[in-house]
């Protein structure tokens, strides 16, 4: 049977290396504000530990199992931060703090005024477990309609460790003097390495909701556009395809608008691309005044824009392009000295059953009703009801770069 110091020493070595772990992590990845949190829990875990080992050496003082409760229940407490600021929720300090005052007054007015291992078990206990069952509801809740499979592994981990601990509690009460983590005993022994096999499964969780974020993040920074933040070309694609199986399934319609800016090319050769750049992106906040939502704006490239708009008919779509046209041209009569004033072209075109499961007609049909705004006079819109399969070009066709 391995000797209790063993162990602990054992549980040390556990969250020293994963607070090593955590602190590269937020090293490397500065945004993610949650490691931070768990690599300082992790850090203080081992701090507690070694004071709980520093008492089975001492068996004179009770000191260092008062430091170590108060310094565990800290832990506790700064996971559960971790876990809140993971899901954007406030982390406020309040709250560990004063759980961990509370915890080390209630350990040491059992400890030095009134002895009692069962009522020191029992502060400990509620003390320990209470931020991790405030946080279940968070860890076990569903994401985007999804719930994370390191979510669930946290939360399932959690929910064994307040088990672990109530039993303990009421043992205790039950059966003073039996249950202890500083008692050379079989049952203790097995009961600290459960912990620290628990304590590696909590932070795998914790960890694989870190890649599960992350790994997240970079497939929505595939399906925007670098310049403007709206979707490109490919989120549009995906968006469409989307809509038209919908509207496939239910018969509902909706509508698409594709817009180019007029005299972009001029503004390029006259002002330089930085400028632009700037026209296309004072565009971009300016059309997202004027949509629903639900709605969806993407560059497909160069001066050309998108708006998937859902549930829609083509009345509704050209609605939407009246209001983007008039805040563009108020924008425009308010241009002094320098600045730029800035025009566009719309097509709107709306789903029908002859489109079907075919997303590039309908870009089609709506590229050919931009092209009878342009003809229209351009800083206009046009409509187009489309028709059947002889506007099936390919999307790389019909979002080709116009000048």
């Amino acid at each position: 049977m391995l000797s209790v110091p063993t162990l602990w020493t054992v549980f040390i070595i556990n969250f020293l290396a994963l607070g090593l772990i955590w602190a590269y992590v937020a090293r490397s990845y500065p945004a993610f504000g949650a490691a931070r949190f768990w690599t300082a829990s992790a850090l203080v875990a081992s701090a507690g530990a070694s004071c709980a080992m520093l008492r089975v050496m001492l068996t004179d003082s009770l000191l260092p199992l008062l430091a170590a409760g108060a310094l565990m229940v800290f832990a506790a407490g700064l996971a559960a931060m971790g876990i809140e600021r993971f899901y954007d929720k406030p982390a406020t300090w309040r709250a560990t703090l004063l759980t961990t005052a509370l915890a080390f007054a209630g350990l040491g007015t059992f400890i030095f005024a009134y002895d009692s291992m069962p009522m020191r078990i029992l502060v400990y206990t509620v003390a320990q477990v209470t931020p991790f069952a405030l946080t279940l509801k968070l860890l076990l809740s569903s994401e985007n309609g999804r719930v994370s499979p390191g979510a669930r592994l946290a939360g399932i981990v959690a929910s064994v460790l307040i088990g672990i601990y109530a039993l303990r509690a009421v043992g205790a009460l039950l059966q003073p003097g039996e249950f202890s983590f500083v008692r050379f005993s079989a049952g203790q022994s097995l009961v600290i390495l459960l912990m620290v096999f628990l304590s590696m499964a909590l932070n795998f969780g914790f960890l694989l909701m870190a890649i599960d974020r992350l790994r997240n993040e970079v497939a929505d920074l595939a399906l925007l556009d670098d310049l403007t933040g709206v979707g490109n070309r490919r989120h549009l694609l995906q968006r469409l395809t989307e809509e038209c199986a919908r509207s496939d399934r239910n018969g509902e319609a909706f509508a698409l608008l594709v817009i180019d800016l007029d005299g972009f090319k001029g503004i390029n050769d006259t002002h330089g691309h930085a400028a632009g750049d700037a026209c296309l992106q004072h565009f971009t906040l300016m059309a997202q005044t004027r949509l629903r939502p639900g709605d969806m704006l993407a560059r497909t490239g160069g001066d050309e824009f998108c708006i998937v708009l859902p549930s829609s008919t083509l009345r509704e779509g050209a609605m939407i392009a009246r209001r983007v046209l008039e805040v563009c041209r108020a924008d425009a009569e308010q241009c002094t000295g320098k600045d730029i004033p800035i025009a566009v072209s719309i097509g709107v075109a709306q789903w029908t059953r002859e489109i079907g499961l075919h997303p590039d007609r309908l870009v089609a049909a709506a590229d050919h009703a931009l092209y009878d705004a342009k003809k229209g006079g351009k800083n206009g819109y046009a409509t187009c009801e489309p028709k059947a399969p002889e506007l099936a070009d390919p999307l790389e066709a019909t979002l080709r770069k116009r000048a």
